[in-house]
């Protein structure tokens, strides 16, 4: 089980995780989501002790990473693929972990094989694609077979086998009863992973809830209904109190069940040729509750236009007298 506790850290001026409390329990699978900016790899990083909070805490089992005598036989993390050495083998960088943290050359070969790269394991991770890099990372998290497991965008690079194994990989660690933790910005497959989310948005905690529950809190749910008797239906669902939206061609009622919607049509003999309960995605949740928060806006009306030269002809930023306005900096000097 992870804690986390009053979470705060600051650079500077910058508040990048505010005050964050939230506990990431063992037997399910927690998604950990929020916009580009809202803190999460800052977090993930606190909670290996790679960054040190302002204030607050993090307990891995009960306890502080610095005082876990073998970490990776408690938490094995995947936060950075490419972290690796570039002139080391697969299984000699594996062989590195394993003796750093007393874990048995044997186990070395069971994650190779486990991960799919026993084939490549004697090559040097250098020459590995995007999606075996993201397979050997995977390999060093589960190599101390660890209770508490942490993925940041496990996903990146897989194909859509490696993503299906991932997936089933993830739910299976978490059905043995292991604390699985993990964050990605592909909505879709997490909606497929996890049972439980925990969103943040500029460093603030915005959601601790169940999948089903955040996107029933966060979404519109209603009935599509569609008939060649489109009139006579919209009369009926009046009658009867039903908040109906037109559609195009269908009917969309908020508040009902679709078998008391079938069942009231059916009374008054309405053919209908459709009847379907809409629920909003994972993706349309996220983005009405982190609207807000999103701190990176891109446009979608195209490029904007280029600044018309200056009238004398000069470059951009300089200033009638030939010196450099306030806002030009020298790139080799840095800004």
């Amino acid at each position: 089980m992870i804690e986390i506790e009053g979470l705060t850290k600051r650079y500077g001026d910058k508040l990048a995780v505010d005050g964050l409390t939230f506990t990431v329990r063992p037997g399910i699978v927690t998604g950990f989501l929020g916009p580009n900016g809202a803190g999460k790899s800052t977090t993930m990083r606190m909670m290996l002790d790679l960054d040190h909070p302002t204030s607050g805490r993090v307990r891995i089992d009960g306890r502080h990473y610095r005082q876990l005598s073998d970490p990776l036989r408690h938490i094995g993390a995947l936060l950075d693929a490419k972290a690796v050495h570039g002139g080391r083998s697969a299984v000699n960088h594996l062989l590195c972990l394993a003796q750093s943290n007393g874990i048995p050359r044997a186990r070395v070969h069971e994650v190779l094989d486990t991960v799919g790269l026993t084939a490549v394991s004697r090559k040097r991770s250098k020459g590995f694609s995007l999606g075996m890099g993201q397979r050997l990372g995977i390999a060093g998290a589960l190599l101390g077979d660890p209770e508490i497991l942490m993925f940041d965008e496990p996903v990146n690079g897989l194909d859509p086998e490696g993503i299906h194994w991932i997936r089933n990989l993830m739910k299976g660690l978490a059905a043995q009863g292991r604390t699985v933790f993990v964050s990605s910005h592909l909505m879709s497959e997490m909606a497929l992973t996890a049972e439980h989310l925990i969103v943040i948005g500029q460093g603030r905690l915005l959601a601790d809830t169940s999948m089903a529950e955040f996107i029933r809190e966060n979404s519109r749910s209603y009935v599509r209904m569609r008939s060649p008797e489109r009139e006579r239906l919209f009369d009926v669902l009046g009658d009867a109190g039903y908040a109906t939206v037109a559609a195009g061609e269908a009917v969309e009622v908020d508040g009902a069940s679709a078998a008391a919607l079938g069942e009231l049509a059916a009374r008054h003999r309405i053919v209908l040729h459709e009847l379907s309960p809409q629920q909003a995605s994972l993706e349309e949740a996220f983005m009405q509750l982190t609207a807000g928060s999103v701190e990176y806006h891109a446009h979608t009306d195209g490029p904007r236009p280029a600044a018309p030269p200056p009238a004398d002809g000069g470059l951009p930023g300089a200033s009638p007298r030939g010196g450099w306005g306030a806002g030009w900096r020298d790139p080799k000097r840095g800004s």
